[in-house]
């Protein structure tokens, strides 16, 4: 019994921790004077679930899409209209070489170090950051996770009580410090935190906004839908500088 009131109390704590550390409501930033539809984007994180699906609905819609990529074996994707660029995004040559010229960055980066403490989403979107604004790229949309700042606990009890606390606690608190950097810029920054993701199709009948998931289930939704929401927010200037919830 007293194990279990331990771990209940570190799963309180690690809630409370995720919401003070993940960004809260936030003023919205003002709608941009009219530039026109984004044409280029580039895709960090492109294959990943989420990304494979951003980059083949970006082509879909006709855009023409970079994707900067540690192995571009990976990728089985060939388009006229897609650059492939081999880098690490922990490497700021490599991310730098990959955004001039774009109107928009999408970053849907994970990774699997789960058990670990890591910087890689953090330290990677400070590089995304940091060679936007040296070129003046100015929408960056990135995909992050309900359970964080003004959604902590909206993952559902599962997801709060156990994945959370026992498989995801140094993901998760990363994620944390990823808010930040991208809600610390000058970017016009949407953040997009979906629940927990799945392979379905997409359907387009998600659901979007600041109170999104639940207490108690777990909400979910299909990379797929993730990604369609994630490349209307391109042009789309509702939710500039705050941070989305993302359901079906």
């Amino acid at each position: 019994m007293k194990i279990l009131i331990v771990f209940l109390a570190y799963a309180i704590v690690l809630t409370i921790g995720l919401a003070r550390r993940g960004v809260r409501s936030l003023t919205p930033i003002q709608a941009p004077p009219s530039r026109g539809p984004a044409r280029r984007v580039l895709i960090v994180g492109a294959t990943g679930g989420t990304g494979r699906q951003l980059l083949a609905q970006a082509l879909e819609r006709g855009l023409v899409v970079s994707v900067l990529v540690r192995d571009p074996g990976k990728l089985d994707v060939s388009h006229p209209q897609l650059t492939v660029i081999r880098g690490d995004v922990l490497d700021y040559a490599a991310v730098e070489q990959a955004v001039p010229g774009q109107d928009a960055v999408i970053s849907a980066l994970g990774h699997k170090r789960f058990f670990q403490p890591t910087r890689i989403l953090s330290d990677g979107t400070r590089n995304i950051v940091r060679a936007m604004e040296a070129h003046g790229v100015r929408r960056l949309v990135c995909e992050t996770s309900l359970g964080l700042g003004d959604s902590a606990g909206r993952m559902g009890l599962y997801y709060t009580l156990f994945v959370l606390p026992v498989i995801l606690p140094f993901y998760f608190w990363d994620k944390t410090r990823q808010e930040r950097v991208v809600a610390g810029s000058s970017a016009e920054w949407v953040i997009v935190r979906p629940g927990a993701l799945t392979n379905g199709a997409r359907r387009g009948g998600y659901r979007h906004g600041r109170r999104i998931g639940n207490y108690l289930w777990t909400v979910s939704v299909s990379r797929a839908d993730v990604a369609h929401f994630m490349l209307d927010q391109v042009d789309d200037n509702t939710y500039l500088g705050t941070a989305v919830g993302l359901c079906g």
